[in-house]
């Protein structure tokens, strides 16, 4: 009879443990002290969102800045003379995978760890194939470990400058 006591103890004390939700201070059932709160419509002295500037201008960490376009250097003539097909003959030095290079480096140029020395050479969208005559430039990077493309040759091709883009690159 002595192991019934603590079985009929638990049987009692459930109905009281659920009793005790519905008072305030224990359980679900407790609503949160909220005092006195008043709303209010907003008035002539709220904080509005300001206008943005005029569409020609990009905002760059809260500052203003210019196109990308305004930022290429190149002339007509030299885009033309890059783009016209190669009369040299070409060695294919690999393929890579470039992204956009640092924009206040003007002219059409490639940098990459295929080359050691600057030379003239050509690259090739594997995709699209689309071609310009670029310089060359060493990375110090190793071969495989990708390339960086400046403005005016990613403007050239056509590419979208937020765009990986794999070529192939010859040396000329």
């Amino acid at each position: 009879m002595t192991h019934r006591s603590p079985v009929l103890a638990i049987i009692f004390a459930l109905p009281l443990l659920a009793a005790c939700q519905q008072l305030p201070g224990f359980g679900r059932g407790a609503q949160p002290d909220t005092g006195d709160v008043a709303v209010h419509a907003p008035d002539s002295e709220t904080a509005r969102p300001e206008t943005r500037p005029s569409e020609t201008l990009v905002g760059s960490l809260g500052q203003t800045g210019l196109r990308p376009e305004s930022l290429d250097q190149t002339s007509a003539e030299e885009r033309a003379a890059a783009l016209a097909p190669s009369g040299a003959s070409a060695q294919l030095l690999g393929e890579t995978l470039a992204a956009l290079g640092s924009p206040t480096q003007s002219g059409l140029w490639l940098k990459t760890g295929l080359v050691t020395t600057e030379r003239r050479g050509r690259v090739e969208v594997k995709d699209g194939g689309a071609s310009l005559g670029v310089e060359l430039r060493p990375s110090g990077a190793e071969p495989g470990s990708g390339s960086q493309l400046s403005l005016s040759a990613f403007n050239s091709l056509g590419l979208s400058l937020t765009q990986l883009v794999r070529l192939r690159v010859y040396a000329e």
